[in-house]
Order: structure tokens, then sequence, then C-alpha cells
């Protein structure tokens, strides 16, 4: 549908920006290209390129020489949070970290449905068969996967953002975490999911930062 020549530039950013955040542009696809855009648009070559511009300076979109634009994250919220947990210490990301799983955990103790309770429950099943496996980048995953699903129980969008933009950072110094032979904190996770199913706030938050203060109480810097 063609644009009126006012705002036109921001029309077309936020038309495209909305293809990321609806999922028809999934991260790490390839968006189409700037003539099937501008066909699609009814915007012109030049305003579809600084749409495009845009959204790659917020850090949504990345251009790739030869191959193309990628969708690389879903809101401008995740990928700056993301940058900033970059360039920070470990001890002040840990501490963000268990700032929002605790917060995550007493909301999800409140807010999850019956099909967030299996979900956790299938995913502590994928962490323990992960520790088993020896794959530690399979841990990483799994480990994730789990508290991923915390969050998204809370059903607040903003908060899984937020932890997206963290989580991606931290998986990248967690391997050291996820490295021995023996899970210490399986059990731990299991009381932390337990806590969330029977709908128990104060424990679920409590064992949340069980789990992350040894770390945080670890890191030098």
């Amino acid at each position: 549908m063609p644009f009126d020549r006012a705002g036109l530039g921001t029309r077309v950013t936020e038309l495209f920006r909305s293809q990321v955040t609806d999922g028809t542009w999934p991260l790490g696809s390839k968006i189409p290209t700037e003539p099937e855009l501008v066909e699609w648009s009814g915007a012109g070559r030049n305003t579809v390129r600084e749409a495009i511009g845009a959204l790659v300076t917020a850090g949504i979109l990345r251009r790739e020489q030869g191959r193309g634009t990628f969708v690389v994250s879903t809101s401008d919220l995740r990928s700056s949070v993301s940058r900033r947990v970059a360039s920070t210490s470990r001890r002040n990301s840990l501490e963000l970290r268990l700032a929002l799983d605790a917060a995550s955990a007493r909301i999800a103790a409140q807010r999850r449905t019956e099909a967030d309770a299996d979900f956790l429950r299938a995913l502590l099943a994928e962490r323990e068969a992960a520790w088993k496996s020896g794959d530690l980048h399979e841990r990483v995953r799994a480990d994730s996967a789990l508290h991923r699903a915390v969050v998204a129980a809370t059903h607040n969008p903003l908060l899984e953002d937020v932890y997206e933009g963290l989580l991606g950072v931290f998986e990248e110094v967690q391997l050291h975490d996820v490295a021995g032979d023996t899970d210490d904190l399986a059990q731990l996770h299991a009381d932390l999911v337990d806590a969330i199913v029977t709908s128990d706030p104060d424990r679920a938050a409590a064992t949340m930062s069980t789990l992350l203060q040894p770390l945080i109480n670890q890191a030098t810097s």
C-alpha cells in the first residue's frame, strides 16, 4: 500500500520493524532484497535503503557483503542490552542476571500456566540429559533454555527482551561453569522448577538466588 510523503521514512522503518517483531522475518533469516521491498512497500529505493539502514544502526538487521541483510535481533532493547552487557565485567553481568532471574522466578510462580509447568518439567529433563552427554555446548543450550522458559512463564514481553539481551552474552562465558563431571546445581534447578510449578514465589526467588549468588561471589571482576 503506497505511503504519503509525510513521515514516509519513519513509516517504512516501522513497517520493516513489524516484520521482525511479528516473526514474518524470523531471527537469523535473510530479509527480501531491496527491489522486492520497494515493490512490496510502495516506497522509493532511497526510502527503503534508509529504513534498512536505520534498523542496521539499531542492531536489528546486519548487512553482509555479497550475502544480503539478515535479522540479528528482534528489538532495539534486546540489541542495546546485549551490546552493553558485552562491554561490562562478569560480576556486573551476573548481578544483573540474578536480579532478572530472581524477579522472573517470583513472577513465574504467580502467573505460570499448566502449559508453562509442563514445558519447565520437560526442559528440566533435557538439562539433566545434557549433563550426561558431556557436550559442553549442549549443556549451555539446555541450561539457557530452562532459564528462558522461566522468564517466558512471567508472560512479560519486556522482561523477555531484556533477558535475551543479557543471556546471549552470558552464554559466551558460561562454558567454564558447565565443565565439571557432575552437575552440582541439578537439585537446585529441580527445586526451582518445583517452586514455580507449585506456585511458591518466595521459594522460587530464593532458590534462584541460591543458584547464582555463589557464581557472583567467585567472580573477581
